[in-house]
């Protein structure tokens, strides 16, 4: 599949696969400077790109593995959406998760969360009287046993 991308700024890095089964393409920072996030702090980091994702799919914005575990950095609203009609700049809201209190630090080039392009359904809701019953029924968190 081909995904428009536009550089808004010269020093962008295009995204990037780790390996050819990567499902996620890797997002760089696009920064003048390094960012410093205190802990429990969240700073929005720029990529320096726009995406044109096509009509019926949508970008899904997620933390890198290794940077959110090894360094406590990761998306602040953990799954970020980037609509098929959004052309802006892509930014990542990264938070500082890190329970040791420091400050991290955040580069220039640097991969700060990865973006998966993934078809979608658009539901057409329907307000009912009653639902169809199911085994579970209204079980809700842990209903269905930790075995």
């Amino acid at each position: 599949m081909k995904v428009r991308i536009k550089k808004l700024n010269e020093n962008a890095t295009i995204p990037t696969y780790g390996t050819d089964y990567a499902a996620g393409a890797d997002l760089y920072a696009c920064i003048e400077e390094p960012v410093s996030i205190g802990c429990g702090e969240t700073k929005m980091i720029g990529t320096g790109v726009a995406m044109e994702i096509p009509t019926g799919y949508v970008g899904l914005v997620f933390a890198r593995s290794g940077l959110a575990c090894k360094k406590g950095l990761a998306p602040a609203n953990k799954v970020g959406v980037i609509d098929s009609d959004y052309r802006g700049e892509i930014k990542v809201a990264l938070h500082n998760h890190n329970g040791s209190g420091d400050a991290l630090c955040v580069d220039n080039g640097e991969r700060i969360a990865q973006i998966s392009i993934v078809p979608y359904l658009k539901a057409d809701f329907e307000v009912v009287e009653n639902l169809e019953d199911t085994e579970r029924g209204e079980g809700g968190f842990g209903s269905t046993g930790k075995f």
